[in-house]
């Protein structure tokens, strides 16, 4: 019988999103469903368990964290990758780290959401309206507005597929992006510093990487028109967060639309919690029924094929 370990189940729902039964049967499974406080803390809950599912950059799998799990066998984890694990480490322990398969198209749809919610201060009004109040603010059409979208990959090109649709014209701008790419995805192509002059609303698709940590920094913002919004689904260290505060607070952009973060989860006494002109969610950019079931029927699969011996989807290091 093995042991297995379900984390970072925040909304309680992997036994309902696939099949565990099958498992269930012959195996002992614990879900947890709140966030360790510490990797400490995480390390002694996990230590027992010789099979681990994560969902992807919830739970930090590095070295050290690894040396401290003597029993894991199989980390499954959900998408293609994941930055919070040290395959390679996992690797020399023995450990076998498998992915699922990802539809990447909820995100999109977020920060869609995102840019609908600034741009009408839905936040605001929905809050009056608890309130007693009747129309309070004036909001703006996206027709005819510039999207600029840094990162032209898988989601930025479904982000100018939506932005087409809405009548904004789209500019792109990636350190590999060539004109032909931004063209056949519905894009024009310009340099860094020209999409931030031009954009109306500027979001942001790209990975994390040492090149992009900091991407967004205190001479983009400056840069920004003074009513241009800023959207973040990607990952939160690509803004320079200090930056961002200082131009929210002083009004010098219009607003930011923020769903990830570092750390996670946001602390509750975090400064962005309270800065101005922010729509704010906790990184539900991938956070749907449609994705939870394919994360997690991928991750039953890789657990019943690791059990008969073939591994699947087996990560990189």
């Amino acid at each position: 019988m093995a042991t297995i370990a379900v984390l970072d189940d925040y909304q309680n729902v992997s036994q309902t999103m696939a099949d565990w039964a099958g498992l269930a049967a012959q195996h002992s499974i614990k879900v947890f469903t709140t966030p360790f406080a510490s990797p400490a803390e995480a390390a002694a809950a996990v230590a027992p368990y010789e099979i681990v599912c994560i969902m992807r950059e919830r739970t930090l799998f590095d070295a050290a964290m690894l040396a401290k799990l003597p029993n894991l066998k199989l980390l499954v984890t959900t998408g293609h990758r994941n930055a919070a694990i040290d395959v390679a480490a996992a690797n020399a322990r023995g450990v076998v780290v498998s992915g699922t398969d990802a539809p990447g198209i909820a995100t999109a749809e977020l920060a869609m959401g995102l840019i609908l919610g600034l741009s009408r201060h839905l936040a605001f009004e929905a809050q009056a309206m608890r309130e007693g109040r009747w129309q309070s603010t004036v909001g703006r059409d996206l027709k005819g507005r510039t999207l600029g979208l840094i990162g032209l990959g898988r989601l930025g090109s479904q982000m100018a597929k939506y932005a087409a649709a809405f009548g904004m014209p789209v500019i792109a701008w990636s350190q590999n992006l060539t004109a032909e790419t931004a063209a056949a995805a519905g894009a024009r192509r310009v340099e860094k510093a020209e999409l931030f002059r031009q954009a109306d609303i500027i979001s942001i698709h790209t990975k994390l990487s040492p090149r992009t940590t900091g991407l967004v920094g205190a001479m983009e913002l400056a840069l920004m028109k003074p009513d241009a919004l800023l959207i973040n689904t990607s990952r939160g260290p690509v803004i320079d967060e200090a930056a961002l505060l200082t131009a929210l607070h002083e009004g010098r952009i219009g607003g930011a639309g923020i769903d990830v973060y570092e750390p996670e989860p946001l602390p509750a006494n975090h400064p962005l919690r309270l800065a101005p002109r922010t729509l704010l969610t906790p990184h539900i950019g991938y956070v749907t029924e449609e994705t939870y079931r394919i994360f997690y029927g991928g991750t039953v699969a890789a657990i019943e094929a690791w059990l008969a011996g073939k591994p699947i989807h087996v990560l990189p290091a």
